[in-house]
């Protein structure tokens, strides 16, 4: 499963879709059609989290307000934003050491192109080889929303931080086909590890 840009959505315990989130937020859109309440639940694949969306409106509405999770250039810089309008730059506090303001202002473009740069890298590496910490917590937030109330859930949890793929398997095997083919897939690196 590629997990980088990909998105999963839920309706109760049944898979509805999965793929990028353009084509993931248009067919709930069309799944829902004109209805107000809906269950579904949207995930990143790449961090577990639930995605909160506005499926109001027609297609175009829909397209519009993707805009806000599609507007990064190929670095993921934000192309407008507040800050620096080209940049998007917040301003936050940061605190280092004083040996490490010092190299910081021997970098060519200053202490700020220089973390972000830093940053960037990092984020890139972390993109394609996430640790097995963060696998831990991406699988955790899904079975968290997913199978909280599930019989074995604390028991595969427990599995889950021991990288124990048997026991985990085991106590995951009586929850809902979907659900646990989901599960199956994000913590799938983690056990082949071990």
């Amino acid at each position: 499963m590629k997990t980088a840009n990909t998105y999963t959505a839920f309706e109760g315990s049944s898979l509805l879709c999965q793929g990028d989130l353009a084509d993931v937020v248009l067919k709930i859109k069309k799944h829902l059609g004109n209805a107000e309440n809906s269950s579904i639940l949207l995930f990143s694949d790449a961090t577990g989290k639930t995605m909160d969306f506005n499926f109001h409106g027609t297609k175009q509405d829909i397209l519009k307000r993707l805009e806000v999770y599609t507007s990064a250039d190929e670095s993921g810089a934000a192309v407008s934003g507040p800050g620096r309008p080209k940049l998007g730059v917040v301003s936050r506090e940061v605190s280092l050491l004083p040996k490490h303001w010092e190299w910081l202002a021997t970098q060519p473009g200053g202490a700020s192109a220089t973390l972000r740069l830093l940053v960037e890298e990092a984020q890139k590496k972390s993109l394609h080889t996430p640790s097995v910490k963060q696998l831990q917590e991406r699988a955790y937030k899904v079975m968290t929303t997913l199978a909280g109330d599930l019989q074995g859930y604390e028991e595969a949890l427990r599995a889950l931080y021991k990288k124990d793929g048997k026991t985990f398997r085991a106590h995951i095997q009586a929850w809902p086909t979907d659900v646990k083919r989901y599960v199956n897939e994000l913590t799938k690196a983690i056990f082949e590890e071990y």
